[in-house]
């Protein structure tokens, strides 16, 4: 099936491609750092490729919580992995989307003759984002730090107060946007409201996210993209399955968690949320004509991408704006999208997606459309299950949605995928994945 417009540029070829489990935050990769977590999973990768270590053009890894101890923590983690000193890396950063914003750079750098062999990829240790000091803490070490005697130094310990000891949390304040104040669950409880979608039917699709989930874990399925990953060298324990997967979950058991970020009102719960997890993915990527100069079959390939804007408040339906964009971009519609994700940052999000999709009048009102972009098919939709049940690393879904995509396409022996996620801050990426 081809683009009913002339591709001007050649795919990019995912020739290798992997990822570690999904730990849930505070569990078995908490005392792994980000980049230790990406130096296992990048050196791994590496081994498992016929593409050598110095044959690569440069590293360029997303991350979003950016840790204090490892600045630019790609250069950290190439160089950790194996890659030599001479080999350049970069860490990107596009909130939920830097695991596709490092896979669509490299193609940027490839397209533009910089380079023809990329490693890319996502990490994120959400266990390790910090506890920050309030102001009135940090304050009181300035001044102590700028006291020149003893009696200054006691004066200014005396001005301390209990208070001063309650901390910032990184991940709820990295969490928030800044422009429109809320909490990316808050803009969930927008789209709940706008588009009229009950608790209910927010429960039974996260239901429903961990029975598929369930599912391709115990059919080996996840597998076919995963390693182990050793997170206790003294006994040898290994985590080899994603472990916030709840196989004995029930929607009386999702029905009992109250709302959280509108506590009075709301409708979005823990349980129709996204998981807060730890992991990392990693592609190896070439020209489509490079791969085939080296005789390799890729696992698929990227054959467009598409990011757009929109308002922050209502930043979920950041997958709808892409996907309108990136189907004027191709000439495709829906209907030729044999595979969809959809990152599960909320229930209500996913919904609002589907939602507006197929109305008449979003189309018209936010697409400058005459007709809606049209149904998903719900049979291809998230088929093994999503964030809500596997969690979302934040800096690595992007890429692990690209695995997710290109696997499920050659198993079902089909050709033409999406994938696709909403952005904190108010931007949507889509990405057209193919495996023929």
């Amino acid at each position: 099936m081809k683009s009913k417009k002339s591709r001007k540029k050649e795919r990019i070829a995912i020739v290798s491609a992997l990822r570690t489990p999904m730990a849930k935050a505070g569990g078995k990769f908490s005392h792994l750092q980000a980049d230790k977590l990406g130096e296992i999973l990048f050196r791994e990768l590496m081994m498992r490729s016929s593409v050598t270590f110095d044959e690569v053009d440069e590293v360029i890894i997303g991350n979003v919580a950016q840790p204090t101890q490892a600045a630019n923590i790609a250069r950290v983690i190439a160089l950790r992995a194996g890659f030599p000193e001479t080999t350049p890396a970069m860490t990107v950063h596009r909130n939920c989307a830097s695991g596709m914003e490092s896979l669509t750079t490299a193609a940027a750098r490839i397209y533009a003759g910089e380079g023809s062999i990329y490693v890319c990829g996502g990490v994120e240790s959400m266990s390790n984002i910090p506890l920050i000091y309030n102001e009135k803490m940090v304050a009181l070490f300035g001044k102590l730090f700028r006291s020149k005697t003893a009696f200054d130094k006691l004066r200014t310990l005396l001005g301390f107060r209990p208070a001063f000891l309650k901390p910032i949390v990184g991940l709820m304040s990295g969490l928030t946007d800044p422009v429109s104040g809320l909490l990316m669950g808050s803009t969930a409880e927008v789209l709940a409201q706008d588009f009229g979608i009950s608790r209910e039917e927010q429960d039974l699709f996260s239901l429903q996210s961990h029975q598929k989930a369930a599912k391709a874990k115990n059919s080996g399925r996840f597998s076919l993209e995963s390693m182990d990953v050793v997170y206790d060298e003294y006994t040898g324990k290994y985590l080899d399955f994603d472990d916030g997967i709840r196989e004995n979950q029930t929607l009386a058991k999702l029905a009992k968690l109250k709302p959280f970020f509108d506590r009075k009102n709301g409708t979005v719960t823990a349980g129709n949320s996204s998981q807060i997890t730890d992991a990392a993915a990693g592609m190896v990527v070439m020209s489509e004509s490079e791969a085939k100069k080296r005789g390799l079959e890729p696992l698929g390939y990227l054959s467009e991408y598409t990011y757009s804007g929109l308002d922050p408040k209502r930043m979920g339906l950041g997958p709808v704006f892409a996907t309108h964009k990136l189907f004027k971009k191709t000439g495709l519609n829906l209907k030729d999208m044999e595979i969809i994700e959809i990152n599960e940052a909320f229930a209500a999000q996913v919904i609002a997606c589907q939602r507006a999709f197929a109305s008449d009048d979003f189309a018209k009102t936010h697409l400058s459309e005459k007709k809606a972009l049209g149904e998903i098919d719900v049979d291809i939709l998230n088929v093994n299950g999503g964030a809500v049940a596997l969690g979302h690393p934040v800096g690595m879904t992007g890429a692990r949605l690209v695995l997710t995509v290109l696997h499920e396409l050659r198993l079902q022996g089909k050709q033409r995928g999406l994938a696709s996620l909403c952005i904190g801050g108010g931007q949507g990426v889509a990405l057209l994945l193919e495996v023929m």
